[in-house]
């Protein structure tokens, strides 16, 4: 009786120490709003990784902002979200320039290090709002919604650029719907 006790303890302490590593580096996220259609849409559940160290150019992140959360805001929100009014938003947003990158927005197009940045992902939609960054500060991302009319941004001064010590995570694979299920391009 006292091994089966031990047995069991033991069994209970691996779980919980597993549980806390796999939570510690993967969690997930429903996506809210239209700002990353086509790639993500609405209601999306992403898995992510979290305390990533790498960020490169094109990968889907999620980031914390100093935008508030409104009460109509909430309204948009899962019923037994745990945010409050007055809490700050994160952001779902792919990331088109890193650290010592030019950029370049002019006449609906993107130029990155002065080569027109190819996105197949924003199906032909145009990048509004030219702007010049000679190079992009050290610890910093520029971040964009691929559905470039319908994204609140690093084009925008409410976001702007980025603090790599505000991506919390990255997203790598989409679990729900099931008919768009697998790996984030």
């Amino acid at each position: 009786m006292k091994k089966e006790i031990v047995e069991w303890i033991k069994a209970i302490g691996m779980t919980l120490i597993v549980g806390f590593i796999i939570t510690s580096f993967i969690g997930g996220t429903r996506v809210h709003g239209s700002s990353m259609n086509p790639t993500l849409a609405q209601d999306d559940f992403l898995i992510t990784f979290n305390n990533i160290k790498n960020i490169d150019r094109g990968d889907i992140i999620i980031a914390n902002t100093d935008l508030e959360i409104t009460s109509e805001d909430l309204k948009d929100l899962a019923p037994l979200s745990k945010l409050k009014a007055g809490s700050t938003k994160k952001v779902i947003k792919r990331v088109i320039a890193v650290e010592g990158d030019s950029l370049i927005i002019k006449d609906g197009r993107v130029y990155l290090n002065g080569e027109e940045l190819r996105e197949n992902y924003i199906n032909g939609n145009e990048t509004f709002g030219d702007l010049i960054i000679e190079r992009i500060p050290k610890g910093k991302v520029f971040v964009m919604g691929d559905n470039r009319g319908n994204s609140l941004d690093s084009r925008d001064e409410r976001i702007g650029l980025v603090d790599r010590d505000d991506v919390v995570g990255k997203a790598v694979f989409r679990l729900f719907p099931f008919s768009k299920f697998g790996l984030l391009k």
